[in-house]
């Protein structure tokens, strides 16, 4: 029997040690204890089995849950239901995934989305019970929810007739929505195209049951109704219309029926009537009547031209129901389509040979011709916005004139008669412009082509203008050299003449970038560019860019022949040079309220002040709380500005701080309920400040700072108040709308400030944050208050007296006021009492407009709305033309720049809609054919010179705002350069996953595009704003330079060196963990390279770096092996029972040793032959003082290990329990019978207790096991 060790402390402490305390007299013996010498324990004691079942306190209870628990009383408006979903009619049936899978899933989702509380319970049959809390439409909700996602949805087909269906679905689907609604069900209705009659339903048995019913009912309706189809050839199909419909339409009228003939275009012979029975049987037999009587019609065939056939159809098909009318015959033209030329005419044999007359008459009515004309003219004869094709077509309108691109002719076509005159007049426009007018095509390289346009187009307009010629220049997309010039031939030959010069010229300038600190740029550009404006007239040859203030560079960059840059350069670095000297600034701190005095009257005195001192001053912006005024220039020059400027402001008023005493039991009364006092006088005198002491300090001083007459006006007011609150303060406080109060203030607080003169009392208004924003408080005497309530009150009842009166608009300007939501209105009404305006409807011809409010208020909002008109009738509206490409980038970062442009020159902007992709070309067209039918007049032709509508931008404002704001636009258009890098270099450029173009392209603001590999290009293409181009193009080659120079320093960096060590002395110049060798790489920064084991050449160091690093590397390796090869080593013999004594914990005493002693030990690897054996090398010195100590310590360790091994001899026998049965002191434990018990499974039965070195009672993880049917006492195996 196995067992473990007894279970009381003593005796677990000697199973544990295996042994016996030591007997009084010292002796040492192993003793075993048993566990026969105390009672063993009964093994229910020992191991005693689990409860059942924890009892309750109070009797037996129910396991609680959603069902048992106590639920709470509800409230009246919240229902409790409960729906069971049987096992079959679930749509979830994976029982092991109850409260996790996707049942629950959807049971959450409803509650979300519902409101209502949902409890699932699942009943002994796997049916679902639901239990729904909540308000009567949450569960409402829930249960449709519940119905339709927690339930399978039963279905039934009804058949009812495919032509009831339609009467099912109802005028867009409505009756079947009504339908669904009301039956609680989803109803499908095949396809016009299904064969199938079958309408399938699905939904609860019970609305099944219903929407069968009324579909059904549906049905029954419509079969007192009939249909009749009628098969007859579509070439009888004109003669039962009549012409013009008139025929069918007489006999729908006859019968009541409805009778429908598919359309010419369509190829079906079925005539559908539909209607009360008896109605479409007579129709039927009308239809038929007809038929019969122009079954044996008879038919001619003619031989029509193919292209004249649209002119026997006529515009929309009236010229055959012309015909078909006069004649009584139908003619039958073959399809588009097809290639015949045979048109039939059928009718009665009498009225053919009319019909046939007018089929040619018809047909020879327009003829086609060609005039011969070179393609580039083409533009010359339709002339400006049409002009000249307009003379010709307001004559003939009839004519159709078309224009082939690439073809050198012109089409006509038209009436004969009107033919003959158009064509004469077309050869002799073409005859008259082949006289006066040539072209002429010159190559110019298209980087110069911008510069050749110049800004705005100056320079080519200026061109054409000058020599009457049409200039183009292919875009930069299309990378062409070719620029056509055409026109007068003088004129062709002087516009070439001076492109070429100016295109030779900029092949010879020169591009010179200046480093100007950013601080000066606007100094030099000087207001509103009047100083740059001069440098450029003394260089006009020389094009200067100055980089955007936001890129904050310093780099300025001059362009033009070399001599003239060069002089400009000098002559900006003189003006940079005194500008440095002038650059001396400092601030003058000026109360806020006298800067519109430093300024004066149209700035008179800040201009005579920077006149007169030379300096440049800068005043704060009027909505910003600084005070500080800016002066820059020479030292001197802005000391003398300074005193200028105070000496204003001491003219002006003396800045002074008084100290007034009140007693501190009064400071929050002066103050008042947060601050509206003392706020309402710091307004009132100026803006001075009044500063109270904390409160509780006991502290009776009140500072006042500002202007003297301020501060003493201040000073009086505080007083006056103070002494009131003493005395006679009386309050009181009225009521009136927020809209009011700033109509209450007056402009400029000038209606307030009369009621305060006259009465004397203090009138506070609400701020905003005050929670009753119709309050106002009045301050002052009884009787000065109460005068002042009743002017107030007087005005206020005046504002309620509410008055409509009405004003004319021109409805070109309501647009203006209602844009934007109606924030213009908005304003209005703010500003004046609330003032409703109201606008007659859109689409309303009226001009009649409605304001209603109190009559002040109406009066000044009427006045402040005719302001705005007058200003709306000075708007002009101006076009821009940029290519649609450009727009995204002119609008910039969710449309930063334009709102820019916007609200800086204060105009409306409009793009016009995107155009993803230009349209397909369209069809040539004849005489407006379209779809083989004839329109009424003929399409206006298109100028090619006209800009297309998605490139133009709309610009409304006033003319020198909208002006300026082209111009604003025309410089956000980006442009492209190239720049010339060698390709190894690309590679380098674009970085590590595109890291260092991304990073260039962030800071420069532009894009570049570097060529594909595979074209081994050298052209990098950079595109951006004109202003960020230089920059970028500056930054891309001074990375060049810094990619050229690490490629030499690389170069530099390659040279190898290699040295041959003997291998032994490897691991010696490597060192520790590659201590020394790491030492030499950095100090001499060279890579060393040692060989590898499968290397030939097992003794070749390799080192690579600089020549000289390289040498001096190679020259310490050296020394190193020098050193090495003037050592020896010896070896010794060491017992190796004392071996791990001498290496110790982790290498730690051998470490020691080395490195007292400078040597390196190695000792015997397990298993060698000779396991005593240690090697010892060194300097020999050293490495005999390190034996001298080796042996020491082995001497020394050896006594230790002889004195154990003569205490083992004391030791009991271990016997055949194996090196397990000895403790760590070598000694052997004890014999135990281990843990014994009682009354156990194995000792009442017949089975025996599980053998924990059996294999099958105790198996490993994973390992097989046999089966066997052996019952066992721990239980059924498992495994």
């Amino acid at each position: 029997m196995s067992s473990v060790a007894v279970l009381t402390q003593e005796s677990f402490n000697e199973h544990r040690s295996g042994l016996v305390a030591e007997q009084a007299g010292g002796e040492h013996e192993l003793w075993s204890s048993s566990a026969g010498d105390e009672e063993a324990p009964a093994y229910k004691d020992a191991f005693p089995p689990l409860p059942e079942k924890a009892a309750s306190p109070e009797g037996t209870q129910e396991p609680v849950n959603a069902w048992t628990s106590k639920i709470r009383p509800l409230k009246s408006s919240v229902i409790t239901q409960v729906f069971h979903v049987p096992l079959e009619e679930r749509k979830y049936k994976d029982i092991n995934q109850f409260g996790e899978g996707d049942q629950a899933k959807v049971c959450v989702d409803i509650m979300h989305k519902t409101g209502a509380h949902l409890e699932l319970s699942m009943a002994k049959d796997q049916g679902l019970s639901i239990m729904v809390s909540g308000k009567l439409d949450a569960v409402m909700k829930a249960r449709k929810e519940i119905v339709s996602r927690l339930q399978t949805q039963a279905s039934a087909t009804v058949a009812i007739p495919k032509e009831h269906h339609r009467f099912v679905i109802g005028k867009n689907g409505e009756k079947l929505q009504e339908l669904e609604l009301k039956t609680a069900t989803k109803i499908q209705i095949p396809r016009p195209d299904d064969p199938s009659n079958h309408i399938k339903i699905s939904g609860t048995k019970e609305g099944l049951e219903k929407a069968k019913h009324e579909i059904l009912l549906i049905s029954a309706e419509q079969d007192k109704r009939a249909v009749e189809r009628v098969n007859i050839d579509k070439v009888f199909h004109p003669f039962i219309t009549g012409a013009y419909n008139k025929l069918v339409a007489d006999m729908m009228q006859e019968t009541g029926a409805r009778i429908n003939v598919p359309p010419p275009s369509v190829n079906k012979t079925e005539i559908v009537i539909t209607g009360e029975k008896e109605q479409v049987a007579l129709a039927v037999a009308m239809i038929k009547k007809i038929y019969e009587g122009k079954k044996n019609a008879t038919t001619i065939a003619v031989e029509v031209k193919k292209s004249q056939h649209k002119y026997v159809i006529g515009p929309k098909g009236n010229t055959l129901q012309e015909i078909l009318e006069k004649t009584g015959v139908s003619v039958e033209i073959p399809p588009p389509d097809s290639n015949s030329e045979t048109v039939i005419l059928r009718g009665e044999p009498d009225r053919l040979g009319q019909a046939l007359t007018e089929v040619y008459a018809k047909a020879n009515s327009y003829t086609v011709s060609s005039v011969v004309a070179p393609s580039w003219l083409h533009r010359f004869i339709i002339g400006k916005k049409g002009q000249n094709l307009a003379k010709i077509t307001q004559q003939m309108p009839k004519v159709h004139i078309e224009f082939t691109e690439g073809e050198d002719k012109i089409t006509l076509e038209g009436p004969t008669k009107d033919m003959q005159m158009v064509q004469s007049q077309m050869e002799a426009i073409v005859t008259d412009l082949v006289s006066r007018m040539d072209y002429m095509e010159i190559s110019v390289d298209p980087r110069f082509h911008r510069h050749l346009i110049g800004k705005g187009g100056a320079n080519i307009n200026r061109i054409k203008d000058l020599h009457k010629v049409s200039v183009r220049i292919p875009p930069d997309n299309e990378k062409s050299h070719l620029i056509r010039i055409e026109g007068d031939p003088q004129g062709v030959q002087e516009a070439s003449k001076e492109l070429l010069e100016l295109a030779s010229r900029m092949e010879n300038e020169r591009t010179k970038d200046l480093i100007i600190e950013q601080r000066f740029h606007r100094a030099i550009i000087g207001q509103k560019g009047e100083k740059i404006k001069d440098v450029r007239d003394k260089f006009p040859e020389v094009i200067i860019n100055f980089p955007d203030p936001a890129a904050k560079s310093d780099i300025v960059q001059l362009r033009g022949p070399r001599n003239e840059v060069e002089k400009c350069s000098k002559f900006m670095a003189k003006m940079v040079a005194d500008m440095v000297e002038n650059g001396f600034f400092l601030s003058v701190p000026i109360f806020k309220q006298f800067h519109k005095n430093i300024i004066g009257k149209g700035g008179a005195n800040i201009k005579k002040i920077r006149e007169e001192t030379n300096t440049r001053i800068d005043l704060p912006a009027e909505n910003s709380n600084s005070e500080m005024i800016v002066i820059t220039g020479k030292k001197e020059n802005c000391e003398a500005a300074r005193i200028r400027i105070l000496s204003i402001q001491k003219e002006l008023a003396n800045i002074t701080e008084m100290e007034v005493s009140i007693p501190s039991k009064l400071h929050n009364s002066l103050i008042g309920s947060k601050g509206r006092f003392v706020r309402s006088i710091m307004e009132e005198c100026g803006g001075v400040h009044i500063h109270f002491p904390t409160e509780g300090s006991g502290i009776d001083t009140v500072t006042i700072r500002g202007p003297a007459e301020e501060v003493e006006k201040a000073k009086k007011q505080l007083l006056s108040l103070a002494q009131d609150k003493q005395t006679k303060s009386h309050t009181a406080e009225l009521k009136a709308k927020p809209e009011y109060h700033k109509f209450l203030i007056g402009k400029g607080g000038g209606n307030i400030r009369k009621v305060r003169d006259s009465t004397g009392a203090r009138i506070i208004f609400p701020t905003l944050d005050d929670e009753d924003q119709e309050l106002i408080t009045v301050v002052g005497t009884e009787e000065a208050v109460r005068e002042a309530q009743k002017e107030l009150e007087e005005l206020i009842k005046s504002l309620d007296n509410v008055v409509e009166d009405v004003m004319n608009v021109d409805p070109k300007h309501h647009r203006y006021f209602v844009a934007r939501r109606g924030q213009v209105l908005r304003d209005i009404a703010d500003e004046y009492g609330g003032v409703m305006v109201s606008f007659p409807r859109s689409g309303a011809n009226s001009d009649k407009v409605t304001l209603k409010g109190a009559k002040d208020c109406v009066e000044a909002a009427k006045k402040r709305m005719l302001e705005i008109i007058e200003d709306l009738d000075a708007q002009v509206t101006m076009e821009c033309v940029i290519p649609q490409k450009f727009h995204r980038s002119i609008m910039g970062p969710k449309g930063s720049r334009i709102q820019g442009i916007t609200r800086d020159h204060n105009v409306q902007i409009k793009f016009p809609e995107r155009v993803d992709a230009p349209p397909a070309e369209a069809a040539v067209q004849e005489n407006g054919e379209a779809n083989g039918e004839m329109v009424e007049e003929p399409a206006a032709p298109v100028d090619p010179t006209a800009p297309k509508k998605c490139d133009v931008i709309v610009l409304s404002g006033r003319k020198e705002r909208c002006e300026a704001a082209v111009e604003a636009l025309k410089a956000l258009v980006p442009v492209t350069t190239e720049v010339e890098v060698p390709f190894e270099l690309h590679r380098y450029i674009i970085g590590q996953k595109g890291s260092g173009i991304r990073k260039m392209m962030d800071e420069f603001e532009v894009n570049i595009q570097v060529p594909a590999p595979e074209l081994q290009s050298d052209i990098i293409s950079i595109t951006g704003l004109a202003n960020h181009l230089d920059r970028a193009k500056e930054g891309l080659l001074e990375r060049v330079k810094e990619l050229t120079a690490e490629q030499e320093d690389r170069s530099l960096r390659s040279f190898k060196l290699t040295i041959t060590v003997d291998p032994k002395y490897h691991p010696k110049i490597i060192g520790r963990k590659g201590a020394k060798i790491t030492n030499i790489r950095t100090e001499h920064d060279v890579n060393i390279q040692f060989p590898d084991k499968n290397d030939d050449n097992q003794d070749q160091i390799t080192i690579t770096g600089y020549e000289h690093k390289a040498t001096a590397a190679r020259d310490a390796i050296q020394a190193i092996v020098d050193e090495l090869e003037e050592m020896i080593s010896e070896d010794i013999t060491l017992d190796a029972r004392v071996h791990a004594r001498i290496i110790g914990a982790r290498g730690k005493g051998i470490r020691k040793i080395m490195d007292e002693f400078k040597v390196d030990l190695r000792f015997p690897q397990p298993g060698a032959a000779d396991p005593n054996q240690v090697f010892v090398t060194g300097r020999p010195e050293l490495v005999d003082e390190a034996i001298d100590h080796l042996l020491n310590l082995e001497e020394e360790y050896m006594a230790d290990v002889n004195e154990n091994e003569s205490k083992m001899t004391y030791m009991k026998p271990t016997g055949d329990r194996g090196a397990s049965s000895m403790d760590e002191g070598g000694r052997e434990r004890g014999s135990s019978k281990g843990f014994v018990v009682r009354e156990a499974p194995w000792q009442t039965g017949s089975e025996k207790a599980p053998d924990m070195s059996s294999s099958e009672d105790f198996p490993s993880f994973g390992a097989p096991v046999a089966a066997t049917n052996k019952a066992s006492p721990w239980g059924p195996k498992r495994f």
